[in-house]
């Protein structure tokens, strides 16, 4: 009984939605063309639950490059209209088009110099004969037995905010990289905005390479990367790398008396592998995962400046 309820709900919501996007047509490519050549800011507006819909779209308009201002139309008319100015563009969502401070509102909005477009579900309401511009979002019915629950036409408006909103982001070119700065918190955001510079310290855990077996342990142990990197004597010049799995594997090679005469250089893996400071979080990432390998020694023009390892990456959320 309820999965056919709900199944009735979801069928009806989404026989809606592409009812919708069989009316698109040129009014549509007009719209974003108005949107795209505004000389002021995008306002979006509402009440009740149309209201929480404007300002979920005027969130994702942000999100993705068109900045949009939402505006609570009962607020509005109590001071909040401040915030028009000429040359903006008001959104007006409303499923009857006869709500008393919609109504209220638009000569408001057009006073000050904004263009009105009604995103209504009776394209013959007062509120869509008053705007610049209609949109027709009615729906057939409500996913309500009843058919007074809004369901299905805040549906189709949340969904015609999404397609606007990603019509918009693609005229404006907005890509990953823009995506990132506007979600710098976010995995996506931290993928592509932090370098490896900006995760580890300026520190390289070290040793020369003529150290003993003893002070390789010793280095490895305070320097908490699980390696060091084995540098030429009296010189920067990075010479190798010794991991965990280095000392282990000399330990079962030879035995206590020989380990006392090793040197960094007789255990050392040659030839490193090694990230710019500059390069991304996520290569550092991608080249330990392709190379099999916990550490990599970071380099400044060259020069051993850093270590950077598997866990510094996972703990600032890199994947």
């Amino acid at each position: 009984m309820h999965i056919e309820i709900a199944r009735w709900v979801l069928t009806t919501e989404g026989e809606a939605v592409l009812r919708l996007a069989e009316r698109l047509g040129d009014w549509f490519e007009e719209v974003v063309e108005l949107i795209l050549r505004a000389e002021g800011k995008l306002i979006l507006t509402g009440v009740g639950k149309s209201a929480h819909i404007a300002a979920k779209i005027a969130a994702t308009l942000n999100s993705v490059g068109t900045p949009a201002v939402w505006l609570h139309a009962t607020e509005a008319v109590h001071g909040d209209v401040g915030i028009v100015q000429r040359g903006d563009i008001a959104l007006l969502f409303s499923k009857s088009g006869e709500t008393p401070e919609m109504r209220a509102l638009l000569p408001v909005l057009r006073e000050r110099g904004a263009y009105t477009i009604a995103c209504v579900g009776n394209p013959a309401s007062t509120l869509a004969r008053a705007a610049d511009k209609v949109i027709d979002l009615s729906v057939e019915k409500e996913a309500c037995p009843h058919g007074l629950t809004p369901t299905a036409s805040t549906t189709v408006a949340l969904a015609f905010g999404d397609a606007l909103a990603i019509a918009l982001m693609q005229a404006r070119q907005f890509g990953p990289e823009d995506f990132a700065a506007t979600h710098p918190a976010g995995s996506l955001g931290k993928r592509l905005l932090l370098r490896v510079k900006d995760i580890v310290e300026p520190y390289l855990p070290a040793v020369p390479a003529t150290a003993s077996f003893k002070e390789v342990l010793c280095a490895i142990t305070s320097g908490r990367k699980g390696a060091v990197a084995v540098l030429a004597p009296d010189s920067p010049v990075l010479c190798g790398i010794i991991t965990d799995g280095d000392i282990r594997r000399a330990v079962e090679k030879y035995d206590a008396p020989q380990l006392l005469h090793l040197q960094a250089k007789h255990i050392a893996t040659p030839q490193p592998r090694c990230i710019d400071l500059n390069q991304k979080a996520y290569e550092a990432l991608h080249m330990m995962r392709i190379h099999k390998v916990s550490q990599l020694i970071v380099l400044d023009e060259g020069r051993p400046w850093s270590m950077i390892h598997f866990h510094d990456l996972i703990r600032e959320g890199i994947q």
